[in-house]
């Protein structure tokens, strides 16, 4: 084949990859690659329950949905009673307002028991809620120039218990992990089996948690 052809012929390759490449960039959304959040940041670690993982889910129309972690419950087929206590006590919890709202369904006949005669929902959302008849705190967001107060939560309910507000470090959820394994449940004190913390990163908008027992395990692989 002559030079000039073989030119020919490769400008031409060329040119057809070009054009697929710019069609396959002319078809496609672009994506920035997203921020880094800094680690050294606010978190939060709470007690980590061991129940069963229940949703109230209020829409703008003022329908109330009740929800377990992979499904829709009701009292008819229900989740450890989940969805019969939500509608028992309905009224109050559409206090909550309209959102989905995420917490442990635990005690009395679910996973650890605790030692506990009664079933209680324990919100996730410490940043937003406080206990009924406490006193509202002002807490950071994902983005630390915003703060804000406080709701109160309906009696009904209650909150995964606090044991650290502050300054991301590794030592601060080794430290609570300890206080836990020596002195038991802040949930329900004198239970000295708890399961350990998860710990909310405000900065990251992430939720990461350590078990006391059998943490390097994938889940379902405990002995």
């Amino acid at each position: 084949m002559p030079n000039w052809l073989s030119s020919i012929n490769d400008n031409t390759k060329e040119t057809r990859y070009n054009n697929n490449m710019d069609n396959e960039t002319n078809n496609a959304e672009f994506r920035e690659f997203p921020k880094i959040a800094r680690l050294s940041r606010e978190c939060v670690i709470t007690e980590k329950l061991d129940g069963t993982n229940g949703q109230i889910c209020i829409t703008e129309d003022g329908k109330f949905k009740v929800g377990s972690r992979s499904r829709w419950i009701f009292p008819y087929d229900d989740n450890y009673g989940f969805a019969r206590w939500a509608y028992d006590n309905k009224d109050e919890l559409m206090g909550l307002g309209v959102g989905r709202h995420f917490g442990e369904w635990w005690g009395q006949g679910i996973q650890r028991k605790y030692g506990m005669t009664e079933k209680r929902w324990s919100l996730f959302n410490v940043g937003r809620w406080c206990l009924h008849g406490a006193e509202p705190l002002v807490t950071l967001t994902a983005d630390p120039r915003v703060s804000r107060t406080q709701d109160m939560l309906p009696a009904c309910c209650s909150l995964v218990p606090v044991l650290f507000r502050g300054l991301f470090t590794t030592d601060a959820i080794d430290k609570a992990i300890g206080n836990l394994k020596d002195f038991g449940s802040i949930a329900s004190p004198g239970f000295m089996k708890p399961e350990g913390v998860v710990c909310y990163h405000a900065a990251g908008n992430y939720l990461f948690k350590k078990t006391i027992e059998g943490d390097e395990a994938p889940k379902g692989k405990l002995l």
